[in-house]
């Protein structure tokens, strides 16, 4: 439990960062190959939390590599 809590806060802290410091992503967050399940009940496991971090904090480094 206490993993997916700092999941979910990792999550949210790098969106943030997104949302924040550079808005122009934003059109790519409904992009990204891996998605939180969008389904009536997803199944969420700390796997699947934590590929969508991973894939929000790829987008950043990318994003600012190239900056």
């Amino acid at each position: 439990m206490l993993l997916e809590q700092k999941l979910n806060e990792d999550i949210l802290k790098i969106t943030m960062k997104i949302r924040n410091e550079h808005p122009e992503l934003l059109k790519y967050l409904n992009e990204l190959t891996v998605t939180l399940p969008d389904v009536n009940n997803p199944e969420m496991t700390n796997k699947v939390l934590q590929e969508y971090f991973n894939s929000l904090e790829s987008i950043l480094k990318k994003y600012t590599i190239n900056q």
